[in-house]
This record gives C-alpha cells, structure tokens and sequence, in this order.
C-alpha cells in the first residue's frame, strides 16, 4: 500500500469521533438539529442529535458533545453523548441517578435516601390520569399552608365509603331529643342523638 493511502486511512480513523460546543439546537422536526463550534476554524451546521427511546433533552448553548463521523466523514456526522459543565449534577455516589434541567429542577434517585424531587420554586403537575395511587406503609404526609380539593373526600373508603360532604349533611340534621329540662342550666343533659353513624 502506498504512503498516501495510509495517510488518508489514519486520518479517517482519526475523524471517526470528535468532539465540539453546541452554539445552537432546532428542536423542531422528527430529530433535533445542532450547530456546533469544533474548534477556531470549524463550524458545523444540522448535525442530528441521538437519544435513547424515551428520553429527550435540548442540550443548553456551550453544552459539550461527542460525535461520531460515519466513515471519518465530518460531513456526515451525529451527536451521542452531551454534558454541560456548568449544569451538571456533582458528587453523586455509586449507583445513583439524577434527571435535571438548566434553571435546577431535578428528579434525584438516591442510593439510600429514596427519591427526592425539587421543583424549584415551579408548580408540579400530574395531568390525564385515570387514579393516582399512593401506597406508603407508614403514612402520607403534606407540609402546606392550604390543601384543597374541587370534589368529594372519601375517608375509610374501603369500609364505609361515604365522603365528608355526606358526613356534614348527617351532622347537619341530627337532633337530640331533650325531655323537659332547661337547656344551659347546670347539668343539663341531653338525650343521644338521632343519627348515631
């Protein structure tokens, strides 16, 4: 094989991966499209970026990526792998995981503290759910200055399954039957009321 053969061959194995700076990224059509800074003199337009099934993020400008050239073509390459320095989550121990954003929501899967979800400052929202099931063995708490509900509450919903709505027209409308005494006087007493459930 001649020199110059084996040169073009080592600089297409060279070129195979590369990496580079997003300036840019069309988040648009079926796959996203990036601009990137490779160094002083290169800058490379709809490069598509490569996520697995399931999972999408649109990677900040000054995100760092790694590239893969098909063939050692710089014409005919594609994102795998992104990361931002400055955004990145640090000091996470063995086998933990975290989803975050730019502006510091993250959903944080401990190793040994559960699983930890900060909205920074931002509303959490659940939408187009049939039952929201919560099964805790201990209990569930809610530290909030309000809690609202726009329909009924249903306590002990397994067993009597009445709401509380149900339960204030009960209590609304009992009586107690009082036979012949003066009510507020000392020691009045009353008999049970009407309604006992």
């Amino acid at each position: 094989m001649s020199k110059s053969f084996m040169d073009r061959a080592a600089r297409r194995i060279l070129n195979i991966i590369g990496r580079a700076r997003v300036n840019l990224v069309k988040d648009s059509g079926p796959v996203q499209m990036a601009q990137l800074t490779v160094n002083d003199l290169e800058t490379i337009d709809n490069i598509p970026i490569v996520h697995d099934f399931g999972f999408s993020s649109n990677p900040p400008a000054g995100s760092d990526v790694a590239m893969v050239f098909v063939g050692g073509d710089r014409s005919n390459g594609v994102i795998v792998a992104s990361n931002h320095q400055k955004y990145r989550v640090r000091n996470l121990a063995p086998g933990e995981s975290v989803i975050y954003t730019q502006d510091g929501k993250q959903i944080y899967l401990t190793a040994s503290g559960g699983i930890k979800i900060a909205a920074n400052g931002q509303p959490v929202e659940v939408d187009n759910a049939t039952t929201v099931t919560i099964n805790a063995s201990t209990k569930v708490r809610m530290v909030t200055p309000r809690l609202e509900c726009t329909g009924d509450i249903v306590d002990n919903c397994d067993t009597t399954g009445r709401s509380m709505a149900a339960d204030r027209v009960i209590y609304d409308g009992h009586t107690h039957a009082v036979p012949n005494v003066q009510l507020g006087g000392p020691g009045t007493n009353t008999n049970a009321p009407n309604q006992t459930e």
